[in-house]
């Protein structure tokens, strides 16, 4: 897993297009070569903006069991005149980072120990325009392309989705109920007992 977490209301659909961009790309257990792959390809990406995300998932983060490693997005440019909001933003990112990678021992008050050492990036926009969205767009895409040839996958096919869309097409067109499974024939009912 890795959680992704712009501290800009701007940004606030980033995580959703990271997930279809790193695990509709790289979700894939075939390599170029069509054999199975025998190591984990890519990850769930998830994540919010950061005032939202400090009060879901951050506890997860910062004394879960597993390590989810985290990037921290923040534009150094305020977008409005609005600078006192501006600021508490990038102090909250900056606060949240450092609190990951610092911890804080507590042996009196276990559920107040928090060991640290947790990994983070912290990404900085001198401002949000064209030209930096553009760059960390592309940061973003090139990973997902060299874990690609790193997995050696291919991450620019599509067949899982293709498939639901196929199965779509067979229910949508009138085809037996009978010909489907058992989950969706009861699914099926349900749905027609309600209409």
């Amino acid at each position: 897993s890795q959680a992704v977490v712009p501290y800009s209301y701007a940004l606030r659909s980033l995580p959703q297009f990271l997930q279809q961009l790193q695990m509709e790309s790289n979700g894939k257990n075939i390599t170029i070569d069509n054999k199975f792959v025998d190591y984990p390809t890519d990850g769930t990406i998830f994540g919010i903006q950061g005032t939202d995300a400090q009060h879901s998932f951050f506890q997860l983060l910062h004394q879960g069991t597993d390590f989810i490693p985290c990037d921290f997005i923040g534009i150094i440019e305020p977008l409005s005149r609005h600078t006192g909001h501006h600021e508490k933003l990038l102090v909250n990112m900056l606060s949240q980072s450092r609190a990951l990678m610092e911890g804080r021992e507590n042996r009196k008050e276990p559920y107040r120990h928090f060991t640290g050492n947790r990994p983070s990036s912290t990404i900085l926009l001198e401002r949000l325009d064209a030209y930096h969205l553009g760059m960390l767009l592309a940061l973003y895409e090139h990973k997902v392309f060299v874990q690609g040839v790193l997995w050696d996958i291919n991450s620019f096919d599509q067949w899982g989705v293709e498939l639901g869309k196929i199965m779509a097409h067979e229910i949508s067109s009138g085809a037996k109920e009978e010909d489907f499974d058992s989950s969706t024939q009861g699914l099926l009912k349900k749905i027609k007992s309600v209409r």
